[in-house]
């Protein structure tokens, strides 16, 4: 077992507004993919969700040619990509005959490890 191996780079963007399943939906067809396929997808989808994973992303790859420059962008993949729920607004939102309905504003954590593709563990 190696416990000391480099486990990649990670980027995280925390109470982002946005529903935590909106972003888990696209997220799940991103992981295990190589960055440029990822970041393709990424910038043909309209959704809102894949703005924020796009900017997550590249920053996660980032953090990798900061630290290692002569790291290949075509060599790397997304290994774990983490779309947590954040904390919620309580707000109410007023009906008729005085009677109240809670409305939750939820947030959204997402978490990105980008990896070489030889440095995958065991």
């Amino acid at each position: 077992m190696k416990d000391n191996a480099k486990k990649g780079y990670s980027a995280h963007a925390k109470f982002l507004r946005i529903s935590p399943n909106k972003v888990k939906y696209i997220a799940d067809h991103l992981r295990k993919k190589l960055y440029p396929e990822a970041m393709a997808v990424l910038e043909n989808l309209p959704h809102r969700g894949a703005m924020y994973l796009k900017k997550v992303i590249q920053s996660a790859v980032s953090n990798v040619l900061y630290h290692n420059n002569k790291v290949d962008e075509n060599m790397l993949y997304i290994s774990e990509l983490q779309v947590n729920e954040g904390p919620r607004m309580k707000r109410l939102w007023h009906r008729s005959r005085g009677r109240a309905d809670r409305l939750l504003k939820r947030f959204c954590h997402i978490s990105v490890v980008i990896d070489e593709i030889g440095n995958q563990g065991e």
